[in-house]
């Protein structure tokens, strides 16, 4: 901390510390002082200096959404904070502060250049987002733990690292083991490593350098195979399928069936759940999930196909548009000039008159012509965005009524048992589904009034625990439990089934409403420009007009 800071009250980065910093550093010619008297945005500003301001608390920052470059230097910051929306930072130097612990910058994906020089940290860490890095500078802190080396190894792209004056700097095998765990590193505390330095560290730590690696290989595959999850994870989200292809939803039936977890005890039902139909049941309500699953991807794809295309007209139609507005601006404006530059060398008043009058006209046939340009191109727009919709939400709507038509698992058909697997249509195994699992409710109940029975003989030999004994109270109670199990499973399929086609219908909506309001927005835009340049071309003729008068 140097000695003019110390000597100072803390102060408070607000408005007026930064109005005054913008000023100073802004340009000094004419243009600066214009700029000045018309205030400068703080959103403009892409280098800020503060330091020996004696800052005590890094804020009010927000506004700097563009800045590349902030000196903070030889102020009393204790910690990182208030550089949150700063994600287009290149160089930040916080040298020279009170600094304890590396934090606050998860946002600065774009640092290259970060300097920690002469604070307290003692630990190197939270510098993840920093993919960027290329500069580091740690000097005079309090780092004395060799593994945080191994923490930057993560950053490809570090070439100058300084760490002078931390203990471990005073470590014996200081610069070797840096030299050997940062083999990418190009200078270390300000000196260029050499090359043969850099061969013998690593021949030194090449043991222990290979047992890393080992690890972080299988650590980058792990990441990458989570990656790779999460990705496909999002494509089936997008398909409106994820979790169906496998026996998701079906185990899910289970797992929250507490009755039927509590009746899984009974032999009987042990024995019911492996026999064929059971059995069946289950491996044919996957192979329906897996048929919903890949349907839902083609489906998906044919989306994308149909947006794709969509996309693609629009944006011819718009190109060849704005080809024909800009030939005609090119045409207008080469006539023009000539006109402009005919009444400046007109002397007499009524021959300026005439060719004023003339110019008019041009920019209203101008006018007149870009504003047809885009009526027709809305209109063609509109044409494709309406038609886009139409096939959009048939293709929806076909969705959902196949998927539907999959879902149901409920209309009775012939029992599957008596039927070979190619002996009816797709539809009806799925149909089937439904058939099972009431044959299957209708087993268990079966099963549990012969329990009941038993029990109220005396004749039961089984030992159940107390939670399944009280639910054979009497009848009523054996038949509800059975009952709330069969009903878990249905209400299961049916949340399923309605959160796939609220979503999807959703999506669509929303992408509909997305793409009428964007084009809304395109025309505003457009109609804008063009009584923009239309206002700047009459401006220009209505000062030249006045300037002849004038002269």
């Amino acid at each position: 901390m140097n000695q003019l800071c110390s000597s100072l009250e803390p102060r408070v980065m607000d408005d007026d510390m930064l109005k005054l910093a913008v000023g100073e550093q802004g340009p000094q010619e004419e243009a600066g002082q214009l700029a000045k008297q018309e205030g400068i945005l703080f959103k403009d500003v892409l280098s800020l200096q503060l330091d020996f301001q004696n800052i005590l608390r890094i804020d009010n920052l927000w506004q700097f959404e563009n800045l590349r470059k902030l000196q903070l230097d030889n102020n009393i910051i204790e910690r990182i904070e208030g550089l949150e929306n700063l994600t287009h930072l290149v160089w930040l130097d916080l040298s020279f502060n009170n600094i304890e612990a590396i934090e606050g910058l998860d946002t600065l994906v774009n640092l290259e250049d970060l300097s920690l020089f002469n604070n307290r940290i003692s630990k190197i860490d939270c510098l993840d987002a920093l993919v960027k890095l290329q500069v580091l500078s740690l000097g005079n802190n309090q780092i004395s733990n060799m593994m945080n080396i191994i923490y930057l190894r993560q950053f490809k792209d570090l070439r100058a690292l300084s760490l002078t004056g931390n203990p471990i700097a005073e470590a014996d095998d200081y610069k070797m083991f840096v030299w050997a765990y940062l083999p990418d590193l190009v200078y270390l505390d300000s000196r260029r490593i050499d090359d043969h330095m850099k061969e013998l560290a690593e021949i030194k730590h090449q043991y222990s350098i290979d047992e890393l690696k080992h690890r972080e290989n299988q650590i980058q595959a792990r990441l990458e195979d989570e990656q790779s999850r999460r990705e496909e994870l999002e494509e089936h989200k997008a398909a409106f399928v994820e979790h169906l292809n496998g026996s998701f939803l079906f185990d899910s039936m289970y797992a929250e069936d507490v009755e039927g977890n509590k009746l899984a005890y009974l032999p009987s039902v042990g024995e019911l759940l492996e026999t064929y139909p059971s059995k069946f049941m289950a491996d044919k309500f996957v192979i329906i999930c897996l048929n919903i699953f890949e349907y839902g991807l083609k489906q998906q794809e044919k989306r994308k196909v149909e947006f794709d295309t969509f996309s693609e007209c629009i944006h011819e139609a718009i190109q060849e548009n704005q080809e024909q507005g800009k030939h005609r601006i090119a045409k207008f404006e080469e006539k023009h000039l000539l006109s402009l530059s005919a009444i400046r060398d007109e002397s007499e008043l009524t021959n300026i008159e005439v060719k004023v009058v003339e110019c008019n006209e041009d920019i209203t046939e101008l006018y007149n012509m870009l504003m047809t340009l885009e009526t027709q191109l809305v209109e063609q727009l509109e044409e494709t965005i309406n038609m886009f919709e139409r096939n959009i939400i048939d293709l929806v709507g076909l969705f959902i009524e196949n998927v539907q038509s999959l879902y149901p698992f409920f209309e009775g058909i012939p029992d599957p048992a008596f039927l070979g697997p190619q002996s009816y249509r797709e539809t009806e195994v799925m149909e089937a589904c439904r058939d099972l699992e009431t044959h299957h409710h209708e087993k268990l109940l079966e099963i549990c009034i012969n329990t009941l029975e038993k029990m109220v003989k005396g004749e039961l030999d089984e030992d159940l625990p107390d939670d399944v004994r009280a639910l054979f109270v009497d009848k009523d109670t054996i038949v509800n439990a059975v009952g709330a199990s069969h009903d878990i499973h249905l209400l299961k399929i049916d949340n399923r089934e309605d959160e796939l086609v609220t979503r999807i219908n959703s999506w669509c909506t929303h992408l509909v409403d997305k793409i009428h309001k964007d084009e809304i927005m395109r025309n505003r835009k457009r109609v804008k420009e063009i009584n923009q340049y239309i206002d700047h071309m009459q401006n220009e003729l209505d000062n030249l007009e006045c300037s002849d008068v004038i002269d």
